[in-house]
């Protein structure tokens, strides 16, 4: 019996880690790269154009339904995983090397990246930073700079 009720309190907490903030999204809503796909061998400096259907851009700090600012995670674990995972979901995230905040509401970027493999994906947030409920992400593709 304890078994169980241990599974379901760990079910249920992964459940609402997942679920992001508090800023709505709209269900079918995707966010992708549009000129990369997963395996692509590319040359630095690297163009990175972001996709987004089912919402709009919004600079951050526009609270305005269905929109959100773009966020590209570099060279980290999906979003939701690794060491502070669950705090991005919850509470915002960072901006660092691996964060990169597009708080103006641009919808790509050109970034420096060393010879070889990367990994990126793109995190749809709200006017605080903070991930939508449910989150707005895309799949984690890897490249291969030359």
């Amino acid at each position: 019996m304890k078994a169980i009720f241990i599974t379901a309190a760990l079910c249920l907490s992964a459940t609402l880690a997942w679920a992001g903030g508090e800023t709505p999204s709209n269900p079918d809503a995707r966010v992708y790269f549009v000129n990369l796909a997963d395996g692509d061998t590319v040359s630095s400096p690297v163009t990175v154009v972001f996709g987004l259907s089912g919402m709009g851009v919004a600079p951050a700090g526009t609270e305005a339904e269905n929109t959100g600012h773009h966020h590209l995670l570099i060279d980290r674990p999906p979003i939701g995983e690794g060491e502070d995972g669950l705090d991005e979901l919850a509470y915002g995230l960072p901006a660092d090397d691996n964060h990169v905040h597009f708080g103006g509401g641009q919808t790509e970027t050109t970034l420096e990246l060393p010879a070889g493999q990367h990994t990126l994906q793109l995190v749809l947030g709200d006017a605080g930073h903070v991930p939508h409920s449910p989150p707005i992400v895309s799949e984690v593709i890897t490249i291969n700079v030359e």
